[in-house]
């Protein structure tokens, strides 16, 4: 059940009615699955709908169009109607996707869209979707068309307002709009889509993909598409996010406290900033030392949060818990529910020393809920289950409150610098909840985990010393499963693999790998083989996300 109503009336009704759903703190019936209090903005901003329909790039149109100071939301295509007008949207997008639109058994468009008389963009097979959804004809093309192409406008159109003469966009279909539906005109064409982009008042579409880098002039097409076409209001900012989050989770908790899982990253942190400035002293901020964190970091977050920040701390070591419930345990999907598991045991036993909590807050974000199939994406592939989305048990004796739950990462910088937060921890790189269970490949125990940390604490020294912190998205050492032989000294030796991966990314949903220098890499190899005992060879991961994921597990 998702609370994301920001009416208090509302709110106080899903409240009720999630009371004999979820366990009390002592004694009452156990909870069928966790209750998710995440805000939303709703009627304080325009908002649009973005109906994904399986293309690789619709976590990229929600991006651009969040950027442009307009919020908006993803949902599968069979999302129900009443699911998404729970964001009041004021605008469609419909999104590229794999299959033929004329194939029997092709994803089709929700009825709703065209009813709801709103304005509606679609994207490759979005616009394709509308052809036949107005009569018109969807075909094979001749010639498919993946990559770069030119377009030229062929009528004028609010859509390419500002632009003239052709346009380098990026392709990637293989079908073709053969024949417009009666009302529509082409408003550009290409070599092999004589319909390049169609219109009809504000249902428009677009062969092409305008989210993408490679559409320089994709930006200003979004923009005249939402200001132009739909006439909506840019007032999607941090600031606006903080003022409605704080004012929803005051509604949201109530008089109730708030216990926060605390792990010192840019996440939680921000999470833990903006429940504390909603609620003030019910909050209490729970830190477990799992002992799969980075060198020196369990003391750095009780320095930061406790005594600094001044927040209601409580620091627990649950090391040797979470290491024997880990022990054999090679899977990385069964780490992550074990983890996520041990993690809310831990938390129940804790807030039951500290008294009674109701709440729960997590530093998820919308990274998180894309990855991982959830009841609010029932369609969604699952990449992997993040441990704070799939990987928490349907027992859970807590309400979840999410307040960055449909943030992306570079979203949640900007709020915590909104709200005061000191740069070293908002700049500070992504680490999974799993923490370093993830980063050691097969079986994890305390000898891997610290080899893994030596190699891992020189890696980020060096990339810091090189000026190159702020540069990079993310950066990880990873201990592979393997050894590999060598030769130090006079000896042979048969010793562990370090393998280095560094990434450049806006939001973490898609990444390139770091170009870093070759004289850094070196100093970070020699350093490794050097001072990390069992270790004889370091290797460069230089795969973009996708085909890969940023962490290996």
């Amino acid at each position: 059940m998702s609370i994301s109503d920001n009416n208090p009336v509302d709110i106080e009704h899903m409240l009720l009615e999630a009371e004999e759903a979820v366990a009390e703190q002592h004694g009452a019936p156990v909870a069928k699955g966790p209750v998710v209090a995440a805000p939303r903005p709703l009627d304080q901003h325009d908002t649009v709908a973005i109906l994904d329909f399986g293309s690789q790039y619709t976590q990229l149109i929600a991006r651009r169009i969040r950027e442009l100071g307009v919020y908006s939301e993803i949902f599968p295509h069979d999302t129900p109607q009443q699911e998404v007008g729970r964001i009041h949207p004021r605008a469609f997008v419909l999104s590229g996707g794999p299959a033929s639109a004329y194939d029997p058994d092709a994803p089709s468009l929700p009825p709703y869209v065209l009813e709801s008389g709103l304005p509606v963009l679609g994207i490759c097979y979005g616009m394709q979707l509308l052809t036949l959804a107005f009569g018109g004809r969807v075909e094979p093309a001749h010639t498919r068309e993946y990559g770069m192409a030119r377009v030229h406008p062929t009528a004028s159109s609010p859509l390419f307002k500002g632009l003239e003469g052709e346009l380098p966009v990026w392709m990637s279909h293989g079908d073709r709009v053969s024949q417009l539906p009666d009302g529509f005109e082409a408003l550009a064409s290409s070599v092999n889509a004589p319909a390049a982009a169609m219109g009809m008042g504000k249902v428009l579409g677009l062969q092409f993909h305008p989210e993408v880098a490679h559409t320089p002039q994709g930006g200003q097409i979004l923009t005249n598409f939402l200001f132009n076409v739909a006439e909506l209001q840019a007032t999607w900012t941090a600031h606006s996010f903080v003022t409605t989050a704080v004012e929803q989770i005051r509604g949201m908790v109530g008089e109730g406290r708030v216990l926060c899982g605390l792990s010192g990253g840019v996440d939680s942190s921000v999470a833990a900033t903006l429940v504390h400035q909603a609620i003030g002293d019910r909050l209490t901020c729970l830190f477990v030392d799992n002992g799969l964190l980075r060198q020196s970091e369990a003391s750095e977050v009780i320095d930061t949060f406790g005594r600094n920040m001044k927040m209601n701390l409580v620091a627990v070591d649950a090391s040797d818990r979470f290491l024997s419930t880990l022990e054999g345990i090679a899977d990385p999907e069964e780490k992550r529910k074990r983890i996520g598991n041990t993690f809310i045991r831990v938390f129940e036993e804790e807030a039951a020393k500290l008294g009674e909590f109701e709440f729960l807050a997590q530093g998820t974000v919308y990274p998180d809920v894309i990855e991982s199939a959830t009841p609010e994406r029932p369609s969604a592939a699952r990449i992997k289950t993040h441990h704070n989305v799939g990987g928490l048990p349907s027992d859970l004796r807590f309400k979840l409150v999410e307040p960055l739950r449909y943030l992306f990462k570079d979203e949640v910088r900007k709020v915590g610098l909104d709200l005061g937060l000191p740069e070293e921890i908002v700049w500070r790189h992504p680490f999974p909840g799993p923490g370093l269970a993830v980063r050691v490949l097969g079986p994890v125990s305390r000898e891997r985990l610290d080899t893994l940390r030596e190699a891992d604490a020189i890696m980020r020294a060096e990339l810091h010393a090189a000026g190159l912190q702020r540069e990079i998205w993310q950066a990880l050492a990873v201990l592979l499963p393997v050894q590999s032989v060598g030769v130090m000294g006079d000896y042979r030796t048969y010793s562990d693999v370090v393998a280095v991966r560094a990434v450049t990314s806006v939001d973490g949903m898609t990444a390139d790998w770091a170009h870093v220098p070759y004289d850094v890499l070196a100093r970070i190899s020699s350093r490794i083989v050097n001072e990390v005992r069992r270790v004889n060879r370091v290797v460069y991961d230089i795969t973009s996300k996708p085909p890969a994921t940023i962490e290996w597990e």
